[in-house]
């Protein structure tokens, strides 16, 4: 197939010859999915699957910010009926994070139809990894209808995580770039659980190939989440999504939110003349005054810098990020790192970072370089052991 012509996991078994859709035909289904799932006319994957012509859709189940994607980030999500269809929506999100026999009532099978962003700190990731639990312990199979990363399946970037520091921003082993599909993920994730087997099947996507980008797929582009509105911002969350971790505004609240950086009182040029000495690959950044509409320093003039893709396959997001990081660390005293959120818990930019190392050394001044060499080795291992699971060459 040519570029342009990848077909979705769902398009892939709402045709009906997989053997997904042979063995599941007529079964009373569950659904986790959000407004990315659609097929390539943005028809959702709820309507789809609700007309019956497959399966027998009984309940829907929604990700942070929702079935319908209209809650802000960190936001509990609480479970209701759902006014198109009337089908019961149970929150993963909310009350719990894990699907409980309750809401699995019933069910002989549950989908999975969600868009990742190919990055660890994405929450949907530990709603498929919990939700995979969750199934083997009841004996429920699973379907995942896959999709693209849209950042492509050639490169791994950054640190494995540090299971001391696990949260629902960092549950699982794994490098902050994946290089992985959710489909890809999920078989991975499966052949960690301990105990009872999951019964899992991905439908693989028709197409897809390991270089493409999202907007390779010909594909329709729907934002995963309301802070993610283009490629651009996805491309670059790897790295500046670690300032979540600190007192800097990570762009929420501008119509730029992970390409916008920065903070009340600081100087933009400065910032933005260091930045563009390291030559960092893909990227230039210019200096901007901005002031957020909501979440950090809202309603406040803030400093800061732009991060521009001048060549987007030589972007190392992660490695921008740990730039950005280290020399506002260096250069401006208002830079601190974000608290924790209940005493006894790791700094928040340790659960992001995967581990207390990337806070540790910036504070002990240590070089971004020596740092990102050893995650890179990281990431190099992780790829290779991720091979086995990839469906996609």
């Amino acid at each position: 197939m040519r570029m342009g012509e990848v077909r979705s996991g769902l398009e892939v078994f709402l045709e009906g010859e997989t053997e997904a859709a042979r063995r599941f035909r007529g079964a009373r289904a569950g659904l986790v999915t959000n407004p990315t799932g659609v097929d390539r006319r943005l028809q959702s994957t709820v309507d789809l699957l609700a007309r019956g012509s497959v399966v027998q859709l009984q309940a829907l189940f929604g990700p942070e910010h929702g079935v319908r994607g209209a809650s802000q980030a960190g936001e509990e999500v609480a479970s209701e009926t759902d006014p198109r269809t009337g089908l019961p929506v149970y929150s993963l999100y909310g009350k719990t994070r894990r699907p409980t026999p309750e809401m699995l009532e019933g069910l002989d099978v549950i989908l999975f139809d969600l868009q990742d962003a190919g990055c660890r700190y994405y929450t949907y990731l530990y709603t498929l990894s919990y939700l995979l639990e969750a199934a083997a312990r009841y004996g429920l199979p699973v379907v995942v209808l896959d999709r693209p990363n849209p950042l492509g399946g050639l490169v791994t970037e950054g640190n494995i995580l540090d299971l001391r520091f696990r949260s629902f921003v960092g549950d699982r082993a794994i490098p902050i770039r994946t290089g992985l599909t959710v489909g890809e993920l999920a078989r991975l994730f499966a052949a960690e659980i301990s105990g009872a087997a999951v019964d899992l099947t991905v439908v693989p996507m028709a197409g897809w190939r390991r270089e493409m980008w999202y907007d390779d797929t010909g594909l329709p582009f729907v934002m995963p989440s309301p802070n993610l509105p283009t490629l651009e911002s996805l491309t670059l969350y790897p790295g500046t999504c670690l300032f979540e971790g600190t007192s800097f505004s990570e762009g929420r609240g501008t119509t730029r939110p992970f390409e916008i950086v920065g903070a009340p009182g600081i100087d933009p040029y400065e910032w933005a003349d260091r930045l563009n000495e390291l030559e960092l690959p893909g990227v230039r950044f210019r200096p901007v005054w901005f002031v957020p509409t909501f979440s950090k320093h809202q309603g406040q003039l803030c400093g800061g810098v732009q991060v521009h893709i001048v060549e987007r396959r030589a972007v190392r997001a992660v490695d921008v990020g740990v730039h950005m990081l280290a020399t506002a660390r260096r250069l401006f005293p208002q830079f601190e790192w974000r608290k924790p959120g209940q005493e006894g818990r790791p700094p928040f930019i340790d659960l992001l970072a995967g581990g207390d190392g990337l806070r540790r050394r910036l504070d002990a001044g240590e070089p971004a370089e020596a740092l990102l060499g050893e995650w890179e080795k990281e990431a190099e291992t992780f790829a290779e052991r991720a091979r086995e699971f990839q469906l996609y060459h």
